[in-house]
């Protein structure tokens, strides 16, 4: 393997494409017998946790074939690709064509131990059971009772949801292929990323502060017009990581700390005339007082208080919340249920509200609201009671797995992270003053780019209503909406690095590129959402089982036969039973093709 350019961010944290482990992808079933396979699959998952290369020179790397091939003998192969991709130069010819040779060549006198080994060289820690190691050439079948057998059967051949509470499998993650397309701004932004899914939130995060700081930009959408603003919810555990999201506030705090300044110089001046017109109220009109200057909006405002605020502001805003459950009680109370109003204003329709103060009717004609949110899986479903409530579909979600690997805490980069944050958002600031006196700008896609954009949605529209039903509709399509303003926020961020501001812009190609690949991973992690609210349908099916169908087939290759995807549904822990139910399922909705005898097609 020749040594390469890449990415730092993928040696860091890369994933092997056809298994990637976390805790949550342990199997399910507690296994009748240990051995040394359960320890590998075990210390393999540990590493992918952790996205460490284990054997970064050819002598270990060498090595690490030896052992893997004297323990599990061809049933190692696997396991030598999973480790072996965290190379940055990996290929895999050359890695099977290593692993074949060390497979022939007998009696090296390397053993499993050999991998245990390199892994604790490279940080992954890993209890190991009192198995001595073998070759898996000399072990017998083991037959365990059949209450066992029966206890397996019932585990493997009937999905239920409670065997794996989110996802079987990690979901996705796109920085690792956007992260050389993106604006300056944006790849500034993720060279402080710890990981894949850290990268993933900052984007994210930094996306939705920037759509509520883009002004006189806009584009049209299903013939109406639309601003960029995104709501979006980022859900994991705690401790996981999501509490990294404030960093993406010191974007826009220059932007709020000077409205904020704005304002207390007019109330000042305010005062001061309220004063003069105590003294002397002859022939003279009251003062006005100025309306409240802002960006940041508390979730916990009343909904009177959230409404003023955003017409005080020109209908612009931006809540920003870390806690999730805190705009759920806001909605539950009675005094704080903007919850239609928050539906509204992502498609930035009209919102009226009577000020009792003045006895004043008030019309929002488009409000321009944009929100990040973090919190528990749970803290959804006090937001979000059931898919059909209308905030499931305006959100895009992201879920963090949690990740068991103990970083250096007292690790000091040059500058500390609020500063270099914080240098970012001055940095923006200026930008956003440049588009604050600019002329109006319309955002579009080309033409071909809205074939392109037309034809993925359909395709998606149709895969995903014939896997999850009706009820996921109406995000799929909401998504199209979201897709186009991240597009629209991606190619505006280019004109900081020095494009040109014109009247009319056209969406770059690469941020075309970009937001096509955010949307299918997105939509995966919206999938999974769908999953766990309860439905509506007393006769609806879906769950984690829905998820891991989908899993399954975006699993499958372009091509492949019953051998083929039977070993991608051993991956994935779904019984062989219930591989073929889902192949069956695809070939009636038209997704696959059976072309021949033990031969099938993607649609």
């Amino acid at each position: 393997m020749s040594k390469k350019e890449f990415n730092p961010l993928e040696w860091k944290n890369k994933k092997p494409e056809s298994s990637q482990c976390s805790e949550s992808s342990e199997r399910p079933i507690r296994p009748i017998v240990s051995t040394i396979e359960d320890e590998i699959e075990q210390l393999v998952c540990a590493v992918e946790s952790s996205c460490k290369d284990i054997a970064p020179d050819y002598t270990s790397w060498r090595d690490l074939a030896f052992a893997l091939a004297d323990a599990l003998g061809e049933g190692g192969r696997q396991y030598f690709h999973r480790l072996s991709r965290f190379y940055s130069a990996y290929d895999e010819r050359e890695a099977d064509k290593q692993f074949t040779a060390c497979l022939r060549s007998h009696g090296s006198g390397i053993t499993i131990n050999t991998l245990f080994h390199l892994a604790k060289e490279a940080g992954v820690l890993m209890i190991r059971n009192s198995v001595k190691p073998y070759n898996v050439k000399k072990i017998k079948s083991y037959k365990s009772s059949q209450e066992d057998m029966e206890d397996l059967e019932d585990l493997t051949d009937i999905p239920k949801s409670s065997q794996c509470s989110e996802s079987s499998e990690p979901l996705p993650t796109f920085s690792q292929e956007i992260y050389s397309l993106l604006p300056s701004l944006l790849t500034s932004v993720i060279n402080k990323s710890n990981n894949f899914e850290d990268a993933d939130i900052l984007i994210l995060g930094s996306l939705t502060v920037i759509s509520a700081c883009l002004p006189n930009i806009s584009g049209n959408y299903a013939e109406r017009e639309v601003f960029p603003n995104l709501f979006t919810f980022i859900s994991a555990q705690a401790s996981a990581g999501k509490g990294r999201l404030t960093l993406c506030r010191h974007l826009v705090k220059p932007i709020h700390n000077n409205l904020k300044k704005i304002y207390s110089a007019e109330m000042e001046e305010y005062r001061h005339l309220l004063n003069d017109y105590s003294q002397d109220k002859k022939n003279r009109e009251p003062p006005q007082e100025p309306p409240i200057k802002t960006l940041l909006i508390p979730a916990n405002s009343s909904a009177t208080s959230v409404y003023q605020v955003l017409n005080d502001n020109g209908g612009v805003g931006l809540i920003f919340e870390t806690e999730g459950d805190t705009l759920a009680n806001t909605f539950k109370s009675d005094y704080g249920n903007f919850s239609d109003g928050f539906r509204k204003a992502f498609h930035h329709e009209m919102i009226s509200y009577t000020r009792r103060k003045d006895r004043e009717f008030v019309e929002l004609t488009k409000p321009r609201l944009s929100a990040l949110l973090s919190g528990t899986p749970k803290q959804i479903l006090a937001l979000i009671p059931d898919a059909e409530n209308g905030l499931f579909s305006r959100f895009i979600f992201y879920n963090m797995n949690l990740r068991l690997e103990w970083r250096d805490v007292f690790s000091e980069g040059v500058v500390p992270l609020d500063d270099y944050f914080i240098d970012l958002g001055q940095r923006y600031f200026q930008f956003y003053q440049t588009l604050q006196q600019s002329q109006p700008i319309r955002f579009s896609l080309s033409v071909n780019q809205q074939k392109e954009f037309n034809q993925f949605f359909t395709e998606i529209q149709q895969e995903y209503s014939n896997l999850f039903g009706l009820d996921i509709v109406a995000s799929v399509r909401r998504l199209g909406l979201i897709t186009f303003r991240v597009a629209m926020i991606l190619t505006s961020l280019r004109l900081m690095d020095g494009k040109p501001i014109q009247s009319v812009i056209v969406c770059d190609d690469t941020d075309f590129r970009t937001s096509l690949i955010m949307a299918r991973v997105l939509l995966q992690h919206t999938a999974n959402v769908f999953g766990q609210l309860p439905s509506t349908d007393t006769n609806a099916t879906r769950g984690t089982v829905t998820v891991l169908c989908q899993t399954f087939f975006d699993s499958l290759p372009s091509e492949f036969n019953r051998r083929t995807y039977l070993s991608i549904a051993e991956r994935l822990h779904i019984a062989p039973k219930t591989a073929e139910k889902y192949i069956r399922k695809f070939c009636t909705t038209g997704q696959i093709k059976h072309l021949a005898h033990d031969s099938y097609s993607k649609m």
